[in-house]
């Protein structure tokens, strides 16, 4: 898949949202930001684990995987640093943090335009 066409495709626009993926969760008040894991390209490096608490590798699958989905602004920097060290996906990783209030990858933000930047 080319970098133009990284997002899937979904919706009237053609552009897959962040808001298109998983439940509604938590009032956004409570937690403004989404973890977007693309577990199925995790190879198992560990480098969230080693950074962010709300990250662990599970030992029967040899995977990364979050603790929850939703965070808080108390935890937020440590998601965000997750995903700056993910090296899946040519080292454009394959955590993505999103900002509920607006829809915006605020990490890792490949694009540096706040598109998702899942490759499903």
């Amino acid at each position: 898949m080319s970098d133009e066409n990284e997002g899937s495709v979904n919706g009237d626009d053609g552009v897959l949202s962040a808001s298109d993926i998983g439940g509604e969760g938590p009032p956004i008040e409570e937690k403004p930001y989404k973890i977007v894991f693309e577990a199925n390209k995790c190879f198992g490096a560990g480098k969230c684990a080693e950074v962010a608490d709300n990250w662990e590798m599970d030992v029967v699958s040899g995977m990364a995987k979050p603790r929850t989905y939703y965070v808080g602004e108390d935890d937020l920097a440590e998601n965000v640093r997750a995903a700056e060290v993910c090296p899946a996906k040519k080292e454009r990783g394959v955590i993505h943090v999103v900002d509920r209030r607006t829809d915006e990858e605020i990490a890792p933000d490949p694009h540096g335009d706040g598109t998702l930047s899942v490759d499903w």
